[in-house]
């Protein structure tokens, strides 16, 4: 059986056996610049890391077009009303991936993806048909393309 040492773990014995978890987060976080920008008339700031909520319903929702799963997923990053906002603003699908990209990558790591860059990315996986917003072929077009691949592979006549 490999024991503690062997696998090199650090107990950390705070005089009363507890893991201060708050403690070591805080110490972590501290120096973070928040990064912050405006839209619409307000101001809004990134939270220091990714919220587990928005990662968790990320990969569950990417696919949804449903504005309560969107709203969801956004109240962990810039508040409860700002989706709201946005679409009462006139934000365009386009703008609202934009904004995704640059504050997952902000939110990720401060300074490091400029709007441009955001914008930029965006429209490479829009082309892709990767983008936030970009909606993916339903299940008829999965089928139509399927059947007429099908039918043109079976077009050739046997000898």
């Amino acid at each position: 059986m490999i024991d503690d040492e062997q696998l090199g773990l650090d107990h950390q014995d705070h005089g009363d056996g507890c893991a201060d978890f708050d403690a070591f987060f805080a110490e972590q976080s501290r120096g973070r610049r928040a990064e912050t920008f405006q839209l619409y008339g307000r101001t809004y700031t990134l939270p220091e890391s990714l919220p587990l909520i928005f990662s968790l319903q990320l990969e569950r929702l990417q696919h949804s077009d449903n504005p309560d799963d969107v709203r969801t997923m956004l109240r962990a990053l810039v508040g409860v009303d700002a989706l709201d906002h946005w679409a009462e603003q006139g934000m365009t699908d386009r703008q609202l991936g934009i904004l995704l990209i640059y504050a997952a990558a902000n939110v990720r790591q401060p300074g490091s993806v400029s709007m441009a860059r955001a914008a930029e990315l965006h429209d490479e996986q829009a082309a892709e048909g990767k983008a936030p917003g970009a909606l993916a072929p339903n299940r008829a077009q999965r089928r139509a393309k399927t059947t007429a691949r099908a039918r043109r592979a079976g077009s050739g006549r046997r000898s």
